[in-house]
């Protein structure tokens, strides 16, 4: 794992300096790589399809802008992420209101024990990881239901850690706050999602 992602640095910090160098290919290569993960992420954090996919859009365009303003300090996911991030939550600003209508999690008869599922993993450190359970449909939408109904900040975090598996060091230098302050925003959105998932039950 540490190898893997060891390898996933190193090619794309040669990516990156192809990029720089006005390589389109390279360029393609990374927008490629991460398109769906920086969709995913951008559509648990402002609720809608349409919305996510012209926010993916617009995050690739100020990459392609500012590719040559990356200086390495960080991973270059990293530095992806904060873009789309911030893009994400000022559209959300913007907005002022984050519609779930069609994202809402199913009233039907098995929506409950789906939530009990979900609820249970947040609960115990030991359960199923959430990302690999919101791949199943059902909880999928439970999530985005419930994750809409978290404050913007809250939200943020949990889609990072929970859902795209970064580091705390990771999703405090992606929102730029203290790893404590992002430990103690997680907890306060997990606790927050149980409540939101056991009123579901």
């Amino acid at each position: 794992m540490q190898k893997q992602l060891e390898k996933t640095i190193i090619d794309d910090a040669i990516l990156v300096r192809q990029s720089q160098h006005g390589d389109s290919v390279a360029m393609g290569r990374l927008i490629t790589k991460y398109q769906d993960r920086i969709y995913n992420a951008i559509l648990k954090i402002c609720g809608n399809r349409d919305d996510a996919a012209e926010l993916t859009q617009d995050t690739f365009v100020k990459f392609i802008e500012k590719v040559n303003t990356f200086e390495g300090k960080s991973a270059f996911y990293t530095w992806l992420f904060r873009i789309a991030v911030n893009m994400a939550l000022n559209f959300c600003k913007r907005r002022g209101t984050v519609p779930m209508q069609s994202l809402q999690a199913p009233a039907g008869p098995g929506s409950g024990g789906a939530a009990v599922q979900l609820g249970a993993s947040l609960a115990d450190a030991g359960a199923a990881d959430p990302a690999v359970l919101a791949q199943d449909a059902e909880i999928g939408e439970i999530v985005l239901g419930a994750l809409a109904k978290l404050e913007e900040n809250h939200r943020v975090v949990v889609v990072l850690r929970d859902i795209e598996g970064m580091s705390y060091s990771e999703i405090a230098e992606t929102l730029g706050i203290e790893i404590g302050t992002m430990k103690s925003r997680l907890s306060r959105a997990r606790a927050s999602l149980r409540e939101i998932l056991e009123a579901l039950q």
